[in-house]
């Protein structure tokens, strides 16, 4: 687990990267092939960057250093601190599953069955978009993949041992 200071630090610096190139998660985003919200995440280590996508997003970042991208090629802790539902983007966020997802939930059933959407198997992206009324509005997607419940069948359970009955 990286220490939370650390951690911090290694963001910074992260951060301080993607400042210095000038340029947007999205224009990252364009040019690694990745979606906006996975080179944020990797950029807040929240995300591991894989060997083949390393050298796209140090062409894209000419300021990572070699110890910074092999920090990133870690496996992260993943977590978030407590406060930051405090932030009103994430609130608000927070706030719009909440009221929708009873609705949602329902709807993967009517369309899938009984699931859930991965949060692993996962894409995420943010975009802008113009509404019908010209003001500008925001587009989160969550695209996961669906994962049926499984019927808990003893029988399929291969760390119980057989039971004989007598």
């Amino acid at each position: 687990m990286e220490e939370s200071s650390a951690r911090a630090a290694v963001v910074r610096r992260l951060m301080a990267a993607k400042a210095e190139s000038g340029k947007t998660f999205s224009e990252v985003a364009a040019e690694t092939g990745l979606t906006n919200v996975y080179v944020a995440q990797l950029l807040r280590r929240q995300a591991q960057l894989k060997a083949d996508t390393a050298p796209a997003l140090r062409a894209s970042l000419p300021a990572l250093t070699d110890d910074l991208v092999a920090l990133m090629m870690q496996p992260p802790f993943r977590s978030y601190h407590p406060e930051i539902v405090h932030e009103p983007a994430i609130y608000r966020l927070n706030e719009a599953v909440m009221h929708f997802g009873e609705s949602i939930k329902e709807i993967i059933n009517e369309e899938f069955g009984d699931g859930i959407m991965s949060a692993i198997d996962f894409y995420c992206s943010v975009d802008k978009v113009q509404g019908a009324d010209g003001k500008e509005r925001v587009v989160v997607t969550f695209d996961g993949k669906y994962l049926p419940y499984s019927e808990q069948k003893s029988e399929h359970m291969m760390s119980r041992p057989t039971r004989k009955t007598s």
